[in-house]
C-alpha cells in the first residue's frame, strides 16, 4: 500500500480534510446513544416524573446532530470517490503507456491477457476498495475510536472488558490477513490467466472451429475457470472464518456488558439509562468487526492488484527512449549494421556478428529460410528490440542515441499480418497523421496505383474494416497498410511482405503498390517470395544468423550451388509453379 501510495500520490493529497469529515460523520452515530441516556435519565426518570419537554428537546438536538452527520457523510464519500477516479484513472494510463514502452520481445513473453488484465481488472479491484471498502474502513476507524472514549466516558470498567473480548479477535484477523495476502496474489494471477484463455480463444475462434478443436479449448477454459475458483474459495474460507470470530467476539462482548453492567449498576451507581447507552455504543463497537471479513476480503484483493499493478510498473524497458535523444540527419537515410549479434533471453544466438550496409534510397531485399533470422534485422533496424551485441546506425547516428519521437516520424514498418484497428479505412491510414483530410487520403491511394480498388469497396474510405481489419482479406489488409505507410512519408520502409496467401490479381496490386511505396526511400524488404528479391536493386542472403551472399538477383543466381541458387531452385520447383510462370530465368 505504501508503494501504491507513492506512485499514485493524488490519493493522498487533501486526506486531512477527509480524515475531519470522516471523524464528524462517525461522532454524530454516538448522538443516538446519548440521546438514550439523557431520555431515560433526565426525561422518563426525572425526579418528579416523566418530563416530555426533556424529551423533545433531546430528540431535537439528536436530529440536528444526525443531519450534520448525513451532510459530513455526503462530502466525504463523494470527495473519496473522486480522488480515487482521479487518481486511478492516472493509473490505467500509466500502465498502459508504460506497456507500450516495454520492448516488443517482453510484450511477446507475456499473455496479452494477463497483460490488459493489470490495467483493467486488478485497477478495478483497487478501485472498488477504496469507492466503497475504503470508504466503510474510515467509517469503521473513526467509529471505533469514537465510540471507544465515549464508552470510556460512560465506564472505564466496561470498555476494559469489551476490549479484552475483542483481543483474540485482532489477533485472529492479523494472522488471516497475513495468509490472504499471499492467497491474494494467487487469486490475481488465476483470474489473468482465465482473461488470457478466453480472449485467445475468441480471438482463435475461426482456428478453433476449422480444427475441430471445441472440446479441448472448454477443457482448457473450464481448468483456467476452476482453477480461479479453487484459489477463490480458499480465500474465502479464510474470509467466513475471520467473519464468524467477529460475529462470536459481538455476542460475548454484549452478553459480558449485560452482567458486568448489573454488578456495577448495583454498587457503583450505573444508571439504567448509562448502561442502555452502553449497550447501544457496544453495537456500533461491534459492528467494525462484523463486517472485518468483507473489507478484509477486499483490502486483500486490492493489495494483490497493486502489486501485480507495481510489478509491471518497475520493468525496466530494455528498449527506452534516450534522455538526451538526438534527431536523424534530413532525407533518405543509409543504414548500418555494424557486428550485431542477437539472441532471445536463455536461447542460442539468432544472429551473429552480421555486418551490412545498406545505402540512401536503395532497395534491399532479405531474404531466407525460415528462422534464418530475417525478421529479427528489420525489428532490429526499427528499434523494436536492441542487439546483444554490436551496433545499428541509421544516417550515421546510432539508433539507442535516437529520439523515440524522431525515429517513428522518420521509420515505418508494414508488418506481415498487416494489422489494422476497428474504424474505417480512412481512419487507418491517418492512424499516424491525424491531420490527413480524405482528399488527401483518397491521393495517397491514388499514388499507388489503388483507385479503382478504393472505388470498388462499399463505402469507399468510409468502409469499416472491423476488429483487426477482419471485414477485409488479407490482401485488402496489406493494401491499407502500405498506404498507412505511405501516407507518413518514412524515409525508411521496413516490408515484412504477405503475398503467399492473396488471388494473383490481389498480389499484382501489393507488387505495383509497394514499388509506388519504395520509390525515392530506403526500402527494406522481408522477402518470403522470390518476386521482391528479383525486382530490388540489391539482395541479402541470410542463413543461420549470418550474411552468407549478397549483390543483384542476376549474379546471386548463377551459382545453382550456393544457398540463393538452392532457395530459387525451390521457387522454382513444381511446388511454385504459378510463380515459376511469371519468373523465368529471363526475369533475372
Amino acid at each position: 500500500m505504501r508503494r501504491g501510495l507513492a506512485l499514485s500520490p493524488e490519493l493522498y493529497r487533501g486526506l486531512a480534510t477527509t480524515l475531519i469529515l470522516a471523524t464528524l460523520m462517525t461522532a454524530s452515530r454516538v448522538a443516538a446513544p446519548v440521546a438514550i441516556q439523557n431520555g431515560i435519565d433526565h426525561g422518563l426518570r426525572a425526579p418528579g416524573g416523566p418530563d416530555l419537554g426533556v424529551v423533545m428537546d433531546v430528540a431535537v438536538i439528536a436530529a440536528v446532530v444526525l443531519l450534520i452527520g448525513t451532510v459530513t457523510g455526503y462530502l466525504m464519500v463523494y470527495r473519496l470517490y473522486k480522488v480515487s477516479e482521479t487518481a486511478l484513472a492516472a493509473v490505467r494510463i500509466r500502465v498502459f503507456r508504460h506497456v507500450h514502452d516495454l520492448s516488443m520481445l517482453h510484450v511477446q513473453t507475456e499473455q496479452r491477457g494477463a497483460l490488459v488484465s493489470r490495467a483493467t481488472g486488478d485497477v478495478d479491484q483497487i478501485t472498488t476498495f477504496l469507492q466503497w471498502n475504503g470508504v466503510v474502513l474510515l467509517i469503521c476507524t473513526g467509529q471505533v475510536l469514537v465510540t471507544v472514549v465515549v464508552m470510556a466516558i460512560y465506564s472505564w470498567q466496561l470498555t476494559l472488558v469489551v476490549l479484552a473480548v475483542f483481543v483474540p479477535v485482532v489477533m485472529v484477523i492479523r494472522a488471516c490477513m497475513a495468509r490472504l495476502a499471499t492467497l491474494y496474489v494467487t487469486v490475481r494471477q488465476r483470474a489473468a490467466a482465465m482473461l488470457g484463455a478466453v480472449s485467445e480463444s475468441v480471438v482463435g475462434a475461426e482456428v478453433v472451429r476449422a480444427y475441430d478443436m471445441s472440446e479441448r479449448t472448454a477443457e482448457r477454459l473450464d481448468r483456467a475457470v476452476d482453477e480461479f475458483r479453487v484459489t477463490s474459495e480458499r480465500a474465502a474460507r479464510l474470509t467466513v472464518g475471520a467473519f464468524s470470530s467477529g460475529e462470536l467476539a459481538a455476542g460475548v462482548a454484549l452478553a459480558a456488558t449485560v452482567v458486568v453492567g448489573v454488578l456495577l449498576g448495583v454498587g457503583n451507581g450505573l444508571s439504567i439509562g448509562e448502561l442502555t447507552a452502553f449497550l447501544f455504543l457496544v453495537t456500533l463497537f461491534v459492528q467494525p468487526a462484523q463486517v472485518a471479513a468483507e473489507m478484509l476480503n477486499a483490502m486483500q484483493s486490492a493489495v494483490a492488484g497493486w502489486r501485480r499493478v507495481l510489478d509491471v510498473l518497475e520493468i525496466s524497458p530494455d528498449v527506452a527512449d534516450p534522455v538526451a535523444g538526438v534527431d536523424l540527419p534530413p532525407g533518405p537515410l543509409a543504414a548500418r549494421l555494424a557486428g550485431v549479434g542477437f539472441a532471445y533471453p536463455g536461447g542460442p544466438p539468432v544472429l551473429s556478428d552480421v555486418d551490412l550496409d545498406i545505402a540512401a534510397r536503395a532497395r534491399l531485399a532479405v531474404v531466407g529460410e525460415t528462422g534464418a533470422g530475417k525478421t529479427t534485422i528489420a525489428k532490429l533496424l526499427t528499434r523494436l528490440m536492441d542487439p546483444t551485441s554490436g551496433q545499428v546506425l541509421l544516417g550515421g547516428v546510432p539508433l539507442t542515441a535516437v529520439s523515440f519521437a524522431c525515429l517513428r516520424r522518420r521509420v515505418a514498418v508494414v508488418t506481415q499480418d498487416g494489422f489494422l484497428f476497428d474504424g474505417t479505412v480512412a481512419e487507418n491510414v491517418r492512424f499516424g497523421q491525424m491531420e490527413l483530410t480524405d482528399d488527401r487520403v483518397a491521393e495517397v491511394f491514388a499514388e499507388l496505383g489503388l483507385a479503382d480498388w478504393l472505388a470498388r469497396l462499399p463505402s469507399g474510405l468510409d468502409t469499416p474494416v472491423g476488429e483487426r481489419g477482419e471485414e477485409l482479406s488479407v490482401g485488402e489488409r496489406q493494401l491499407v497498410a502500405l498506404a498507412r505507410a505511405h501516407a507518413a512519408a518514412p524515409d525508411l520502409l521496413v516490408l515484412d511482405e504477405a503475398t503467399s496467401s492473396v488471388d494473383p490479381q490481389t498480389e499484382q496490386r501489393l507488387a505495383r503498390a509497394m514499388d509506388a511505396v519504395s520509390r525515392g526511400r530506403t526500402t527494406i524488404a522481408i522477402a518470403h517470395r522470390l518476386a521482391t528479391a528479383v525486382s530490388a536493386d540489391e539482395v541479402v542472403v541470410v542463413d543461420a544468423g549470418r550474411i552468407v551472399q549478397r549483390g543483384r538477383h542476376r549474379d546471386l543466381v548463377t551459382d545453382p550451388g550456393s544457398v540463393y541458387g538452392r532457395l530459387y531452385a525451390s521457387w522454382l520447383s513444381p511446388a511454385a509453379d504459378g510463380d515459376a510462370s511469371r519468373l523465368s530465368p529471363a526475369a533475372g
